[in-house]
């Protein structure tokens, strides 16, 4: 059997901190949470690969880089309440849960909602909670929100899912056009967002994000 332990201290080690993610409390995030625990059970061998991992058709837990630098541009702070859509098996909501206050963790496949559920409660992550709904509707019956963290490829963020970030917010998401990706932090400020980059990632574009297609005659 993998030493698991071990084989997370060397993904902060070798994927994370070269990474410039230095704030303590997410590198305490990623040694604590048990990635191998929310994978698919035929991919816990490579559960601490730098690689994003296919958990159903079209949809990828992002690699570990990838989710640590987003975070690590969000600064979230220990009283914060965070929206998380697209957490698929739950690894994102268990690794922010360690960064705030409460995560509402969204996906809207009901087993996915289910297993993830399972694998939160197992590990012993109190206050993350699953919400099955599309994604592109959030919880805004939980909300407002001081983040919103998207775990997956946008080409539109409908204005619906943005009125659920507080005033002041913050909110991250992978802006794709074709094989190309960026990881933008927005602010929010009144009813604008104004939108940085931060680095280069991909991810498969989630379900209800792609732009509506345009037709010419």
């Amino acid at each position: 059997m993998s030493d698991f332990a071990t084989l997370r201290r060397m993904m902060v080690d070798t994927q994370i901190r070269p990474s410039d993610v230095t704030k303590f409390p997410i590198i305490e995030a990623f040694l604590s949470v048990k990635r191998e625990a929310f994978v698919p059970d035929s991919m816990v061998g490579v559960a601490y690969s730098d690689a994003s991992i296919s958990f159903a058709a079209g949809r990828e837990i992002l690699e570990p880089r990838t989710l640590a630098k987003m975070l690590d541009a969000l600064d979230l702070q220990p009283t914060e309440l965070v929206l998380d859509l697209g957490c698929g098996l739950g690894y994102s909501a268990a690794i922010v849960a360690h960064l705030c206050e409460a995560v509402i963790a969204v996906e809207e496949d009901a087993d996915v909602v289910a297993e993830a559920q399972a694998n939160l409660a197992a590990e012993g992550v109190d206050n993350a909670v699953m919400i099955e709904a599309p994604l592109t509707e959030g919880a805004a019956q939980h909300g407002p929100y001081d983040v919103i963290t998207i775990q997956g490829a946008v080409q539109d963020i409908p204005k619906a899912l943005l009125d659920q970030l507080k005033d002041g917010g913050r909110i991250a998401a992978i802006f794709t056009e074709g094989a190309l990706g960026e990881v933008r932090i927005g602010h929010k400020s009144g009813d604008r967002i104004s939108w940085r980059l931060s680095f280069n990632a991909g991810a498969p574009v989630l379900p209800g994000y792609a732009k509506a297609a345009q037709f010419a005659l």
